[in-house]
């Protein structure tokens, strides 16, 4: 029987160790794991960026829904101010001085030997600028307070100068126009009286001048 010798058994042996090497499948299984971490660090990362485009977008969902808060309480605030302006005029249309009323009045209100001589109609107003309450409230409106005083001076030409003074200012206080227009302020009050004088006809005559404070007015 012929006896068969493998020339290649020591190297085939040495082959088979090299291939059966522990270091190798260390090295084989750390770049299998190296792979699998690398495949999850690049989900997460892919993750990550969906998130962060989620984040992205809710922030400018969020950023668009204030500035629409803003606007929304801005418009009210006008809203309010307009409101104010619109009473203001309102109440100026309304309240304001009629000087025709005044001189009807006047006109219905005369007394024998009493002659109206002089008119005089003061007006004066303070001003206060408007103020800015809480963002969103309306701010409170300007407003204007309005001062008027009326001043007559007449001629007094009663047979005794200065007997038709008195008469005078009873009938013009009496007069329901200046009953309503003036309140609980008493009405006219005699601020001057002059001395007794005569005309160019030797008739003697009175000048006096009767004031009236109409109440205080705020618009």
């Amino acid at each position: 029987m012929p006896i068969q010798i493998n020339l290649l058994a020591e190297a085939q042996a040495l082959e088979d160790q090299r291939r059966r090497d522990p270091v190798k499948r260390v090295i084989l299984g750390g770049i299998i794991v190296a792979l699998l971490i690398l495949a999850w660090a690049s989900s997460l990362l892919v993750q990550t960026m969906i998130a962060r485009g989620e984040v992205n977008q809710l922030e400018a969902d969020l950023n668009s829904r204030t500035n629409q808060y803003h606007q929304i309480l801005e418009n009210q605030r006008k809203l309010g101010d307009t409101k104010l302006k619109l009473a203001a005029l309102n109440r100026y249309a309304t309240n304001r001085f009629l000087l025709g009323n005044l001189l009807n009045a006047l006109q219905l209100s005369t007394v024998d030997n009493v002659q109206l001589v002089r008119l005089k109609l003061d007006q004066s107003y303070t001003f206060t600028d408007a103020k800015t309450n809480t963002p969103g409230a309306p701010s409170k409106a300007a407003t204007a307070t309005e001062k008027t005083v009326l001043q007559l001076n007449a001629k007094d030409s009663s047979p005794a100068a200065g007997d038709s003074v008195n008469r005078f200012q009873d009938v013009l206080s009496a007069a329901p126009y200046f009953q309503e227009s003036l309140g609980r302020s008493g009405g006219f009050h005699l601020s001057n009286l002059g001395a007794p004088q005569s005309d160019p006809d030797g008739r003697a005559f009175v000048l006096f001048m009767l004031e009236a404070r109409f109440p205080e007015k705020t618009r």
